[in-house]
């Protein structure tokens, strides 16, 4: 293998398939980490797989989605390509599920949910990715979830390269439609996903090759085990879910991936006090992919995506009722004072300015918020965080208008009159917007 691709100098081989191997390397001058995919040189770059290698890195490099890989460059260097992509350091969902054969049931969603975003994404762009399984699916250290492996993607605008459909995809994971042979749509893909969340909650995959059938007669023909058969504990919406994945009938499953979202995202904000990525760097802490101090790097960081939180309160991610959040809304400026901004809700319009005040942290009030089950808080006209947060919150004395915004809820608004010194919690329990069992 060179030591140099392009401008990247290779530091060593991450994993080999049947058609290509993965290697890490540095992109120079950039200095930036990248993930390369090489063609094998056993096969020939007039092949067929030569030629479906190509239009996977045509595909990645059109779909610019934060849960899809993303594509660098590709490179032709003689008898050799590659594709030059973003590097992600994390565990796929096979070796997870090898790690901890049954995930947390809400964990198993956020997966679900953003690999379905990631659908949705290439399924608005005609693209099929015909190959749904937990190796094709990333989950990075940070809690991103990435989509991998389009090479046997299908854009439904182009005519499609000629070859046999049955003999392509993974068997355990096929849509009974792909298993015949016959013109996929996103509904393949869903199906597919439906597979996958159903082993993610149960540890088994619903259909497995046995003396009488193999597994794609029984894909086709038979009905899975009930996973709460297996797992007691899954919760009934989760079920419903998949279960309509994998009806066998296309037109029996969800008549858009947006659909499948909304569902999922239902379910999740029942249950997730704290933004997705956390849930997910925290749970894979809880199993041992990270470790205590690097989970509480990544939680520190604050990232958009991630929420402060000391390793103590772990625990509080689990709850699936009301949980305690207090959020740290403060800002020290140079002086060591901190500020705050008055005004109410309209900001937008002329003469609403808020007007800043400065104070000092003594003579600060102490505001703890308590939602269930979670909320974006706004004080002032001003996002400042998300609960649950692991401080207090520092305001100016004074009067103060705060808003609490989950899209799943009610918005709830309290004006709240604070003393020097004092310290307050307001607690908050947001209502639905659609009642359990409304239609």
């Amino acid at each position: 293998m060179a030591e140099l691709i392009g401008n990247n100098r290779i530091l060593g081989e991450i994993g080999s398939g049947g058609m290509a191997t993965i290697y890490r390397a540095v992109q120079e001058p950039l200095g930036r980490m990248v993930a390369i995919k090489a063609l094998k040189a056993s096969i020939a770059i007039d092949s067929q797989f030569a030629e479906r290698f190509q239009r996977e890195a045509r595909f990645m490099a059109s779909l610019q989605h934060e849960n899809i890989i993303h594509v660098h460059d590709f490179v032709v260097e003689g008898d050799s390509m590659y594709i030059v992509m973003e590097y992600v350091r994390g565990i796929d969902l096979y070796d997870l599920l090898e790690k901890t054969p049954q995930l947390v049931p809400e964990v198993a969603a956020i997966v679900a949910l953003q690999v379905a975003r990631a659908l949705d994404y290439a399924h608005f762009r005609g693209i099929i990715h015909r190959d749904i399984k937990p190796a094709n699916v990333m989950i990075s250290h940070q809690g991103e979830v990435k989509l991998m492996d389009f090479g046997i993607a299908r854009d439904d605008t182009l005519s499609d390269l000629t070859e046999t459909g049955t003999g392509l995809g993974t068997p355990s994971y096929m849509s009974p439609e792909q298993i015949l042979g016959d013109k996929l749509d996103f509904r393949s893909d869903i199906f597919s996903l439906g597979i996958v969340l159903y082993q993610m909650l149960t540890g088994q995959k619903p259909f497995v090759e046995d003396d009488a059938r193999t597994v794609m007669q029984k894909i086709r023909l038979d009905r899975y085990m009930s996973p709460r058969r297996l797992r007691p504990g899954v919760p009934r919406p989760l079920e419903r879910i998949l279960a309509r994945c994998m009806e066998k009938m296309p037109a029996n499953r969800y008549p858009t991936t947006q659909a499948l979202i909304d569902d999922l995202v239902e379910f999740i904000a029942t249950r997730v006090t704290t933004n997705y990525n956390a849930r997910l760097v925290m749970y894979l802490r809880d199993v041992g992919v990270i470790t205590d101090n690097e989970a509480e790097d990544i939680l520190h960081a604050g990232g958009p995506r991630t929420v402060r939180r000391t390793l103590t309160d772990r625990n509080l991610l689990r709850h699936t009722t009301m949980v305690q959040g207090t959020i740290l809304l403060a800002a020290v400026l140079s002086g060591g004072a901190i500020q705050a901004m008055s005004g109410r809700f309209d900001g937008g319009r002329k003469g609403a300015e808020p007007e800043t005040e400065t104070f000092s942290p003594e003579e600060a009030a102490r505001l703890k918020v308590v939602v269930d089950p979670w909320a974006d808080v706004f004080v002032d006209g001003k996002k400042m965080g998300t609960t649950p947060m692991a401080q207090p919150l520092l305001l100016s004395p004074g009067v103060h208008y705060v808003r609490f915004i989950n899209p799943y809820h009610k918005t709830v608004d309290r004006e709240l009159r604070l003393r020097t010194g004092e310290i307050q919690t307001v607690s908050v329990e947001l209502e639905p917007l659609r009642q359990r069992g409304e239609p």
